[in-house]
């Protein structure tokens, strides 16, 4: 293969994760008075960190989100991915294959540690991602779609970013990765392939991924 080093994103291309959390994050949202139906949520905050949603919502309506706002969303959520959560069909095929040709990879997310790791453990994705292959944007000052994740990614690896390819699902990690010098593979699974034309090469499905995994 062409690369040293495949980093997947995590919501959304390991785990399907995206409806449950943004279905939440859109009620709560409105819930606290900043009405937000599922598909600004998609739009506005997929792909993101935590901090964006607070910045957003600060630059729109000059008003802050509660201190615990995060601790109460991320309850929510682990809750519902006890209840919901599977893997990204196809997705441990193309892990399978990864690790049969010998190949590097790891995840790096804009979700916490915590949140990834619960997401694999619900999903059973755990026994593919030891501690040293999840890296998250609490480990980084700024997180998609500075560049700096992918960056840290790698050079925790070991890899240079230009042989290192990035599988994305959002416009803001399509973003982060052609900024950190990557190549990246846009998931149109859920997003419309219009919002991923930056990337490099564009997939519909995991067993398509595999396919170009040669």
């Amino acid at each position: 293969m062409r690369y040293d080093l495949v980093i997947f994103d995590n919501d959304g291309v390991l785990v399907d994760s995206e409806p449950i959390s943004n279905r939440l994050l859109a009620a709560y949202l409105t819930e606290l008075g900043h009405p937000t139906s599922y598909e600004d949520s998609i739009r506005d905050y997929m792909g993101s960190a935590m901090h964006r949603v607070h910045d957003l919502v600060l630059e729109r309506t000059g008003r802050r989100l509660p201190d615990d706002f995060d601790d109460v969303f991320h309850a929510r959520v682990f809750a519902a991915f006890e209840r919901e959560l599977k893997p990204v069909a196809g997705v441990t095929g193309v892990l399978e294959k990864l690790t049969a040709d010998g190949v590097p990879y790891c995840v790096a997310s804009s979700g916490s540690h915590e949140r990834i790791r619960v997401g694999h453990r619900t999903t059973g994705l755990d026994r593919w991602f030891e501690e040293e292959r999840i890296f998250s944007s609490q480990d980084v000052g700024r997180g998609k779609p500075a560049p700096d994740l992918f960056l840290y990614a790698a050079g925790r690896m070991g890899v240079e970013p230009e042989r290192c390819l990035v599988v994305e699902d959002s416009p803001l990690g399509v973003e982060a990765a052609v900024a950190a010098g990557m190549d990246v593979f846009g998931f149109t699974g859920m997003t419309p392939a219009t919002r991923l034309a930056a990337a490099t090469q564009l997939f519909s499905t995991m067993g398509e991924l595999a396919d170009l995994l040669i």
